[in-house]
This record gives structure tokens, sequence and C-alpha cells, in this order.
């Protein structure tokens, strides 16, 4: 089955090039054919100090575990990348041209708002968006100069996400990165992990999260308000895609607390023992939060990961546990269940059951995917019609 991810943990490079093929907005500048020498002295004086900014911004998206998912994701409008762009032969190793008297990597070939963007700008952008492209002679290299237009793109939409910022909150923060785990199938502490062999701290990421998440406000409310799916247009995509919406086998995704009985209990003990975990089930099927009172009671090493234990087939737990849980509902708290490790009190996070999804259960995944689809037309007709109404865009190649 695949999955449909949630809007926003992507990256933005990646659109921009497939995308900027042919953007008359952006080609069509207002300092077209003007010497790189009369960009202001502003943009020149600060060219250095921009010269790697936007392959930096991107290559540290793509570091993350939510940009290699998706999770995940299946794509979002501001992670659909396509070859259409930039055809094949672009990626080949092409032999070395003689620079021209100006052709340099330090040479100014476009600015922004007075910030300017040098062929080693172009040249590493479209390296870390997996394009690489020659920028020795940018106004006679088609390729080279859509990734200089995709480079305008993503500083116009950088500009635009910037109003944004003090719009996220650190509980936002908390649910993105809660939601990039589960989509893993990772516990806390594997996630953690995860990000440490990819040589990110938790604090990067939370960065990351915060840029991907201003970046999912933008889209909604400047392009996915503009998208209408109807409920023929999600009917027809789950006719045509039901392969994506088959679970091969039953999966169990489950979280306990265990209070454990010693070997050589009382009678007594096993009493005081199941009164104490009959009183924890009550407050988990309460609405105490689960987590908490698995940190706070349980016996188990589960405790350390709010109780979470992973993902099961029924064949990979006990009979117990298995016949507790399966008639669950998502999010429900089991009776307590007795094994010889003590008394469980189990709460069903996920079960995919074997066999074509109902539409029903997967409705919201396909409007979104269809969402994300459609947007990213009106994404680059915003650019192109909007943003760059809105900026000084100048080109001098």
């Amino acid at each position: 089955m695949r999955a449909i991810p949630l809007v926003g943990a992507a990256s933005l490079a990646a659109l921009l090039v497939a995308h900027t093929t042919g953007c008359s907005a952006l080609s069509s500048s207002k300092g077209k054919g003007k010497p790189a020498a009369q960009a202001s002295a502003a943009a020149q004086a600060s060219a250095a100090a921009q010269a790697s900014a936007a392959a930096q911004a991107s290559a540290a998206a793509q570091a993350s575990p939510a940009s290699a998912a998706s999770p995940s994701p299946q794509a979002t409008p501001l992670a659909v990348a396509t070859e259409a762009a930039i055809p094949p032969d672009a990626l080949l190793a092409q032999p070395p041209r003689p620079q021209g008297p100006h052709q340099t990597v330090a040479h100014i070939v476009a600015s922004v708002d007075g910030e300017p963007i040098t062929a080693r700008d172009v040249e590493q952008f479209s390296t870390a968006v997996g394009h690489p492209v020659n920028v020795e002679d940018i106004a006679d290299d088609p390729q080279a100069k859509s990734a200089l237009k995709a480079l305008i793109s993503q500083k116009l939409l950088e500009k635009e996400i910037d109003q944004y910022s003090s719009k996220i909150d650190e509980e936002q923060i908390d649910n993105y990165i809660e939601v990039v785990r589960r989509d893993k199938h990772m516990t806390p502490e594997q996630f953690k992990a995860a990000l440490a062999q990819s040589g990110m701290s938790m604090e990067d990421f939370r960065k990351h999260a915060r840029q991907e998440l201003e970046k999912e406000m933008m889209i909604r409310q400047q392009i996915r308000q503009r998208v209408e799916i109807s409920n023929a247009d999600i009917q027809a995509y789950y006719d045509e895609h039901k392969a994506d919406f088959t679970v091969a086998s039953e999966k169990l995704r489950v979280a306990q607390i265990l209070i454990g009985v010693p070997q050589n209990a009382t009678p007594q003990q096993v009493a005081a023992l199941q009164a104490k975990a009959d009183k924890i089930r009550a407050a988990a099927a309460g609405g105490t939060d689960f987590a908490a009172l698995a940190k706070k009671y349980s016996d188990d090493e589960s405790r350390n990961n709010g109780g979470e234990l992973g993902w099961f087939g029924p064949q990979d737990i006990l009979d117990q546990i298995y016949s507790a849980v399966k008639n669950l509902k998502p999010g429900d708290v089991s009776q307590v269940v007795r094994t010889s490790h003590g008394f469980h009190i189990l709460k069903l996070e996920e079960h995919q059951v074997a066999g074509v999804q109902p539409l029903a259960e997967v409705k919201e995944q396909i409007r979104n995917q269809l969402i994300n689809q459609r947007a990213n037309a009106e994404l680059e007709n915003w650019v192109e019609t909007d943003l760059t109404k809105q900026h000084d865009v100048e080109t001098f190649y």
C-alpha cells in the first residue's frame, strides 16, 4: 500500500526546477540584456556572502528523515520533482568549455530585490536538487537558464514564507515531529538515533520542521484554497488506484502499560497489583494521556517510549494480547489482560486489516493527494503572475 503523506514535509527546491522551464514571467525580466557591471552596488558587495545560500538551504532540508520519506510524505506542492524539466543528457558529464570574458562563477547573473544571484549560486543550487548544470554560458544554455529561473522562484517563495515565521508555535512543531516519527514506524528513541545517524540534532530537526510548517501554511492560504476536489474526483481516483489502498497482511501498532507480577507473589500481592492495573486502565480509558501513564507506572522498558511497542503481525504477539486488541478501534484502550508477565493495559494505535481499505477510510487521504497534484500548477502560476509583480527581478546575461 502506498502511503499518502501530509503536506509540508518536503524540499522546496526540487519542485522549482521541475516547473520553471518556459516561465516567461521570469525570463522576460526588467533588466534583460543589462551587463552585470550595471547591477546595484549593494548587490555586488554581498554577492560572495549569498553565493551558496540556496544550495545550503536545500541540502539541509534533504538531510532530514522527513524529506527522506516522503515522510512520505506522494508529494506536495513543495516537493514534486520530475525529470522533464532537465533532460537526462543534462545529468551526464560535460566537457569543459572555455570561459568568456565575464563568465566566471562569481559573475552576477540575476538579482531579486537587489540581492545578487551569481553563476556559482546557480551551479550549487542545481547540484543540490539533483540536476547539475553548466553555468559557463547561461544565456545560451536552456538548462542553466531553467535552473536560474528555479532559483529565482525559490528566492521569491522564501521571501513570502518569511511572513509566516511568527505564526508557527512550539505545539505545532511537536505535532509535526510526532507525525513524521509515527509515519516511519519509529519509537522516539529510534527516531533520535536516525537523526543522529543523518548528522542532525533534534534542535536541527525542529528548525527544519518550522520551515516546513511555514511552507505548508503559505501553500494552504495562497494555493490550496483555490483548488476544489469533488466526490466524483475522489471516487475516480480510488477506483483507478485500488492497489495503492490494499494491505497485504494485517498489522497492528500497540502501546502498553505493564504492571509486573513477581513469580513468587502471594495472592494478596497479586490482588493489589490487579487493583492498581484496574485503576490505571480506568484513567487511560477516561482520557488521561496514555504515554504519561506508561512513563509513570509501567514496569516494561517501553515506558521510556510512552509505552509504544511498534508494529506487529498477529503471529508476532501473544494470543491474549491479540485477542484483546483486534476488535478495538484505533485510540481505544483494552481491558486489563493477565499474562505470565503481569497485567497489561493495551492501547491500539493503528490497525491495518488485510484487503482493500474502504473508501471512507482513505477519502481524506485521496482528497489531499489530488489537492497536492493540482496545487503544483497553481503554485507555478502564482509565482509567475503574482510574486514576480511584487518584487524587483532582474537578469544580467
